[in-house]
């Protein structure tokens, strides 16, 4: 088992990664494993990056997602320094980071570039509001204080990298993990990093409308998985309010006159008190499967530090 295992997915960053890998060999101890995994380059990163003296490996499913459930499966390390190939995290601030897991115990510590120079650095104005967007979204919807939810730049414990399940295949991976850290209640530490741009040249594989859509759609994906009750009893209280509203008319007329002339709308209204109920019954039954859900994890993070 390495000490500390560096986690590279790179796909096409063959202007970047010699320096990234150069500049992390430099900033940690001896002890530690660079780890490049190409994603279908077709620049020469892998041989690049081989004769900086990382070790190379490949995943032909295109997507970081992917890529990310490869690493996982495959390395064994005490902690993980997950970053980029293309030289926007800076090398220096990895070895506080494996600090704060291996010293402090922390689960998952994240690169928090939103609080000092990401939107200095970033050129691309609708990535800023994304980035908080997404991170007020999470925060509020799950309770949580993570102040950059799509930074590429984190580092991990052995329990939360063997425990972590994958299901995103893209860029919504960094969503997917702040929210499985968020819900099975793992030590989550902010560390403020320095950001800075590509360099000229370098181009995002990030695609900022559906990227974006995707990371959406995954938040609530995973609203609906973890806080099933808050979910389908929002549904079902919206029904209801709807449902009252178009009851009120018709009330009032058979109050005032003894007839119900408006049956079309009546029977809207009756339909939708019936769906709100299953709604809410819907959120009850996976809530007590949420719970045990929650349970079992418990015990299989036990048997996983029990491995290590």
């Amino acid at each position: 088992m390495d000490k500390i295992a560096v986690l590279i997915p790179c796909y096409n960053e063959a202007k970047t990664i010699e320096k990234v890998i150069k500049d992390y060999k430099a900033a940690l101890p001896d002890d530690a494993v660079i780890y490049v995994y190409d994603n279908n380059s077709t620049d020469g990163t892998a041989d690049i990056a081989r004769q900086a003296g990382a070790i190379v490996r490949r995943e032909t499913m295109q997507g970081k997602g992917n890529v990310i459930r490869r690493m996982f499966r495959e390395i064994e390390a005490e902690c993980y320094i997950m970053t980029d190939g293309d030289d926007t995290y800076p090398a220096e601030d990895a070895s506080k980071m494996a600090r704060l897991v291996i010293e402090e115990q922390a689960d998952m510590v994240v690169g928090d570039r939103l609080s000092s120079t990401y939107f200095e650095e970033n050129k691309r104005p609708f990535h800023n509001f994304g980035n908080s967007f997404v991170r007020g979204s999470i925060n509020l919807l799950f309770g949580a204080q993570i102040r950059d939810i799509m930074t590429g730049y984190r580092a991990f414990s052995y329990e939360f990298v063997k425990t972590f399940p994958v299901l995103s295949r893209g860029f919504e991976i960094e969503t997917e993990m702040s929210i499985h850290a968020i819900d099975r209640n793992m030590n989550i530490v902010n560390h403020i990093i320095e950001y800075r741009d590509r360099p000229e040249g370098s181009v995002s594989k990030l695609d900022t409308y559906s990227d974006g859509m995707k990371v959406i759609s995954t938040i609530l994906r995973l609203y609906r998985i973890c806080r099933p009750m808050k979910f389908f009893g929002f549904i079902a209280v919206i029904l209801l309010v709807v449902a009252a509203i178009l009851m009120v008319p018709i009330f009032t007329e058979y109050f005032a006159t003894g007839l119900v002339p408006r049956f079309p709308t009546l029977f809207v209204a009756c339909s939708m008190t019936v769906i709100a109920v299953q709604s809410f019954f819907t959120g009850l039954i996976l809530s007590a499967i949420e719970q045990r859900d929650r349970q079992e994890f418990e015990f299989r993070l036990n048997d996983v530090a029990r491995k290590k």
